[in-house]
């Protein structure tokens, strides 16, 4: 009983690892993401660190980004992704909601808008090999004010 209970486990243990394997795959951005600060260039305040963890949720991908800040405050921020092309509700001063879409398995585009007038456009780019992303934005922070980013990311 117990040898077949243990060859059960394991093969559920390696079905799962096949599914993981499969969903990044198919989806490259998946795993954890440490910005490069010194090849980031951001508008504005430029944290001291960031981390970005992307995994398979029921309603898409979990994204969380956890950092600290220029001023050395810690920030812990979770979302959920689809690449449906419908506009999501968000909680950001500069937007109240966002779109994004696949291009193919490497890229993605995302808009946000505010009050339904496009604020921003921006691009998530990931390597053929699979450990440097790039995530770019163009447009117009809360304040109204210009933004043109490059976030530099590197796989752990």
């Amino acid at each position: 009983m117990l040898v077949i209970l243990t060859g059960a486990v394991i093969a559920i243990m390696g079905l799962s690892l096949v599914e993981t394997v499969d969903a990044q795959a198919k989806e490259p951005m998946l795993g954890t993401w440490k910005m490069n600060v010194t090849k980031s260039k951001l508008d504005g305040p430029t944290p001291r660190s960031e981390v970005r963890t992307y995994v398979v949720a029921a309603q898409g991908i979990k994204a969380t980004k956890k950092g600290v800040d220029s001023a050395g405050k810690p920030y812990l921020q979770e979302w959920m992704i689809s690449y449906d092309g419908q506009d999501r509700q968000i909680t950001n001063p500069a937007a109240d909601s966002v779109s994004r879409r696949m291009i193919d398995p490497y890229t993605a585009e995302y808009t946000l808008k505010k009050a339904g007038k496009v604020v921003t456009v921006g691009r998530r780019s990931i390597s053929k090999d699979g450990m440097t992303m790039i995530i770019t934005a163009k447009g117009s922070n809360a304040k109204g004010e210009p933004i043109d980013t490059i976030e530099v990311f590197e796989r752990q």
